[in-house]
């Protein structure tokens, strides 16, 4: 089964931390680049941080600095290290995979809040 899941979601207090993962099924994960994508309430789904098959990494202007991608081809997975979170890095955090094909995970919720 082809699949993406994200996990690692949840409340946290401004200036934590939080890591996400993105377990990849039914794929070759190693060909794909991976992406991390996030959608707040009444805003449009925005591209957060990427990493190529081949490693190269990109980061929003927002992000830069507090956030981190990574992948584990062995496992799968692709992760987010999210540190010194803001309230505005409150949303939904999509895994997207890219390659021939495009895949989409169902989100997992980042809220940061006092």
């Amino acid at each position: 089964q082809v699949q993406l899941v994200e996990s690692g979601g949840g409340l946290v207090q401004p200036g934590g931390s939080l890591r996400l993962a993105c377990a990849a099924s039914g794929i070759r994960f190693s060909s794909y680049d991976m992406n991390w994508y996030r959608q707040a309430p009444g805003k449009q789904r925005n591209l957060v941080a990427a990493i190529t098959r081949g490693g190269s990494l990109n980061y929003a202007p927002s992000v830069q600095g507090r956030f981190s991608i990574s992948r584990d081809n062995a496992k799968n997975t692709v992760y987010l290290q999210m540190n010194s979170l803001k309230p505005e890095d409150t949303a939904v955090y999509y895994c997207n995979a890219q390659f021939v094909t495009e895949l989409w995970g169902q989100g997992t919720q980042v809220t940061v809040s006092s």
